[in-house]
């Protein structure tokens, strides 16, 4: 957490142009937004989701949801486009999760 506020206090005092912090707020929301897709292949695939917790994926989507909700209202095109895809993975998942838990 240290190392964090320092790193942005430094890129703060650099006066970096704006087009960076864009570019690494994209980065970011491309890796984590494509990070649920190997759970979501894995999960099609074994045609199980018996690992994955129902609660952390509602309260994960709810908190999605917000940060959608957000992105739209401030008018951010980047926040709204990763919150709105890493909604719908974490959805498939968890539809997925209460399809295959039922047959279980």
């Amino acid at each position: 957490m240290i190392a964090l506020t320092l790193v942005a206090g430094l890129l703060a005092r650099w006066a970096m142009p704006h087009w960076v912090f864009d570019w690494i707020g994209s980065t970011a929301a491309i890796c984590t937004t494509l990070s649920f897709l190997p759970q979501l292949m894995r999960v099609w695939r074994r045609k199980s989701a018996r690992d994955i917790s129902l609660v952390m994926f509602l309260l994960f989507s709810f908190g999605v949801s917000c940060w959608l909700v957000y992105g739209i209202g401030i008018g951010s095109g980047p926040i709204t486009a990763a919150n709105a895809v890493t909604l719908a993975l974490a959805l498939a998942i968890l539809a997925l999760k209460l399809r295959y838990d039922r047959r279980q």
